[in-house]
Order: C-alpha cells, then structure tokens, then sequence
C-alpha cells in the first residue's frame, strides 16, 4: 500500500489503511515519545494519545513536507502537552549544583545519537530533558520552546545550558566521555 494510498484510506475512515499507518511509523514515533517519557508505559501512552490526534487531524495535512514528519510534530506536540498537563517539565535542579558542572560545548553534540547518550539524556530532569531534546534534536528554537512550554525565552536558554552540563557530567560519570584534560567550570547562564 503506497502512502498516498493510506492516506487517503485514513481520510475516509479505513480501519485498514489507519492499521497499515500505526504500524508503519509506531516504532520511530515511540522513539520520539520515549525521550519525552519518564517510563515506557508514560511513552506509549503518549504514543496512543499521538495516533487518536494524527487519525483526527489527518485533513490538515497538506502534503508539504514529508507526512513522518508531519507526524512527528504531532507526536512532540503531544509529549509536550501531556507534561505540562501533569507539570512534569517544571521539575529543576539546585541553580548552584549546575554552576558547579563542567560543560565542553563541542563533546555533546557529536555523540547525540549514540544510544548509550540517548539513555543517559533519560537520566536529565524532565525539565532539562526537555528543553534538551526539543532545542538540540527537534532543532525548535528556544522562542518557539517557549511559546510550547509556557516559560521565558531566558528559561528555556538556561534549562539547555544546564541540561548540556548536566548530560556531560553524567556521560564522563558513566565512562562513555572522557574528562577534559583541563576542566571548565561554566555559570548555568554563560554563553547564552
């Protein structure tokens, strides 16, 4: 069954085409959730929440772009609005815990999708994680994660740089990162 085809068999309500749609991307938009998520259970949850609003919203897709990504703002947009509705994204770490971090802008960024830094990004306040995963891997800007999360811009700016140092700490921890021969000790706020 091609795509348009299953589009079009979603649009009128085929519960064979809506099948062949759920199992195509379930498993790559589980992924998605499962980042947003604090437990599996939590992910597919947001998962199912994510497919009834694809199946309901499926006439506004425009075909511009591709429809899996279409998809995947549908899926962040609900991980997003399931933690504010249980205020998960509110939790925070002690402000002098994150200035005490060591941060190397350029270890983190080059290693993002090795499964072993995606399950230490798990291991982020949900808060950090994601401020993290919607800035750094869904690439929305802070403005915009902002706007999402009901905070300031200023917010989600410090959430990600204390998330970066956070996530370095936990990687040199767990031996996936080296030490830096020469620490740098950053302020949460530096480099905004």
């Amino acid at each position: 069954m091609t795509e348009e085809a299953i589009l079009q068999g979603c649009l009128n309500n085929n519960a064979a085409a809506q099948k062949k749609l759920y199992e195509t991307y379930s498993a790559k938009m589980l992924a998605v959730c499962y980042r947003y998520a604090h437990k599996r259970e939590d992910a597919e949850d947001m998962l199912q929440e994510g497919f009834i609003k694809v199946f309901s919203q499926m006439q506004t897709f425009e075909n511009r772009g591709a429809f899996e990504g279409w998809i995947r703002k549908i899926m962040v947009h609900t991980c997003i609005n399931v933690l504010k509705r249980n205020k998960k994204f509110n939790e925070s770490v002690d402000i002098i815990q994150a200035n005490a971090l060591r941060a190397k802008e350029d270890n983190i960024p080059s290693i993002l999708q090795a499964k072993q830094v995606v399950e230490c990004i798990r291991l982020l306040p949900m808060g950090y994680r994601t401020v993290l995963n919607l800035y750094a891997i869904e690439g929305y800007s802070h403005r915009e994660i902002a706007g999402m999360l009901d905070i300031e811009e200023s917010t989600s700016r410090s959430q990600y740089t204390r998330a970066k140092v956070m996530l370095e700490d936990i990687l040199i921890k767990k031996k996936i990162l080296q030490k830096p021969k020469e620490p740098i000790f950053i302020a949460a706020t530096q480099g905004l």
